[in-house]
């Protein structure tokens, strides 16, 4: 069974830092570019950034960019999300996700575009 488990979400203060992980199991994502989304309440998911397979691109939303920073350790099977300076705005579920598409440069921004969804993770971030 192929599974993606985030953790290290919690409540925070504005300014703080928190580190997100995602673990997979079930399949090795090495050739897989993955994303992370979140989805606050009455929002539509969106994205937040997004690594290449091999970890050599890496894009953001204009809304983290500069603070939020997004990893992988394929030989471990595992994407971090690094999220500094945190604002109440940052607050939502974070969902990590890999493409169905393995081999891809440039992940891509829109939820359609991939296959396997963690369960998610809460953030909130207080003023």
């Amino acid at each position: 069974q192929v599974q993606l488990v985030e953790s290290g979400g919690g409540t925070v203060q504005a300014g703080a830092s928190l580190r997100l992980s995602c673990a997979a199991s079930g399949r090795t994502f090495s050739r897989n570019a993955m994303g992370w989304f979140r989805q606050a309440p009455g929002k539509e998911r969106e994205f937040v950034g997004g690594i290449s397979w091999s970890g050599g691109v890496t894009l953001y939303a204009d809304s983290v960019k500069g603070r939020f920073t997004v990893s992988r350790d394929n030989g471990k099977n595992t994407v971090d999300l690094q999220m500094n300076s945190l604002k109440p705005e940052d607050t939502a579920v974070y969902y990590c996700a890999a493409e169905r598409a393995g081999y891809r440069e440039y992940p891509s921004r829109r939820p359609d575009g991939y296959g396997y969804w963690g369960q998610g993770t809460q953030v909130t971030v207080s003023s």
